[in-house]
């Protein structure tokens, strides 16, 4: 096992392929494959699951990564000071379902980053994939929620991936909808309030369900129904087709505030909202501060954190 290895696999799981990961490592793919099973024989152990769709970290993979970081690490640590090597960048991963906290959070990460080297990525996607990304740990930390409806099937998938959830936050629904809806001046809304107006809702792909689902309700029917993938373009056609969603009700200011209105949902129903982490890993120091950041950004909504 040399440290070269250990980079290697590290890069395979950062690029999600081997072939982006070659591409990367300045290395034919043919060499890169046969040094990864080089490093499984040696070690007993199958560190990928090769298949039609790709490559993905097996359970033995994930906890073997952990500690090759590790490893990594402390091999930097021991450059930087001997060496006067110059000091790691800054690494910081999230997936997330679309939060604007999520994103006020990771902002203030990034301003109050000390480093003078950084890569942070900060991904807004799937359910499913949010999931998935930590388990294969490119991400170190997702954001996600659960309800009453949902908890049962995310809990047993989390709980088969070894994740664990965290809890942050409770929420009542809130509605994001237009100033000039004539449903925004009301202290409280329904959902049939509702149904003369475009439902508005996150893209699930192919693999989605009811229980993957952003939106903790939705309409029993809805004659008028857009999916979209972004959180920019929800907002645009709130605005624009006097559209609605269904959310937390954590807004922020700066996006949208003098266009859009948050308004509380008359339902039973409420989002716990967390993180979620792999059982073999430690937080970096960078994903220690963002939760930190994060909890900040939800406390000065005037929402009160589990626990505290």
């Amino acid at each position: 096992m040399t440290l070269l290895q250990l980079k290697y696999i590290v890069k395979i799981v950062e690029c999600g392929s081997m072939n982006e990961a070659s591409h990367e490592l300045y290395i034919s793919q043919p060499a890169l494959s046969s040094a990864v099973k080089e490093l499984e024989k040696e070690m007993g152990i199958e560190i990928f699951t090769r298949s039609s769709q790709g490559i993905a970290l097996t359970v033995d993979g994930a906890e073997f990564l952990t500690y090759a970081r590790q490893v990594l690490d402390q091999s930097e640590l021991l450059e930087e000071r001997y060496k006067n090597a110059t000091p790691r960048k800054q690494l910081c991963q999230v997936s997330t379902q679309h939060y604007m906290f999520a994103v006020e959070a990771f902002v203030e990460l990034i301003k109050e980053s000390n480093s003078d080297e950084y890569e942070f990525t900060l991904r807004e996607t799937k359910t499913r994939d949010i999931i998935d990304q930590v388990a294969n740990m490119q991400s170190e930390i997702g954001l996600l929620y659960l309800s009453d409806f949902n908890k049962d099937v995310i809990g047993k998938l989390l709980r088969e991936k070894h994740l664990e959830f965290h809890p942050l936050f409770r929420a009542g629904l809130h509605v994001f909808l237009s100033r000039q809806n004539p449903l925004a001046s009301k202290k409280k809304v329904t959902m049939d309030d509702l149904t003369p107006y475009p439902f508005i809702q996150y893209e699930q792909g192919d693999e989605g369900s009811f229980y993957f689902a952003e939106e903790a309700v939705w309409p029993e029917y809805s004659p008028k129904q857009i999916n979209v993938t972004d959180r920019a373009t929800i907002l645009n056609f709130i605005v624009g087709l006097n559209g609605y969603t269904v959310c937390s009700g954590i807004d922020n200011e700066d996006l949208n505030s003098e266009k859009i209105v948050t308004v509380p949902l008359e339902s039973s129903e409420q989002m716990l909202v967390g993180w979620i982490s792999n059982e073999r890993a430690k937080l970096s120091q960078a994903g220690e501060h963002y939760l930190e950041r994060l909890k900040d950004v939800v406390a000065n909504d005037g929402y009160k954190l589990v626990g505290e």
